[in-house]
């Protein structure tokens, strides 16, 4: 199971194996206390993709289409998430963006759900 959490969330117990998916460290968070099981940056959206998002709802459609060809490049990354997820039952995907409705993490979750491997 992948779940998703922003990162300045409570830390719970059922959050399984933590991956930060960001690219860069996110502001306020020290790494002791963020219990990040794994920083996995290279797959988040390149910082071309990223920046000219910027996390404007005009841009979300074409940032998901952008972003999901280059997970296409990405398979290495992708089968070790994947087998994070067969190892632990349940990974949390963890980002900063304030927007929980429109980030990265959402377009990877979907990705690693519709990919057979």
């Amino acid at each position: 199971m992948i779940k998703l959490k922003r990162i300045y969330d409570k830390i719970k117990k059922n959050d399984g194996f933590r991956i930060l998916v960001d690219r860069l460290w996110p502001r306020g968070v020290s790494k002791e206390k963020s219990k990040i099981d794994l920083w996995l940056k290279d797959i988040a959206p390149s910082d071309k993709l990223r920046k000219s998002f910027g996390h404007k709802l005009e841009k979300w459609d074409e940032f998901k289409k952008l972003y999901k060809e280059e997970l296409k490049n990405k398979i290495e990354l992708l089968k070790e998430i994947k087998e994070y997820e067969r190892k632990f039952g349940i990974i949390t995907l963890l980002y900063s963006a304030r927007n929980e409705k429109m980030n990265n993490a959402i377009v990877l979750k979907d990705f690693l759900e519709e990919l057979k491997i």
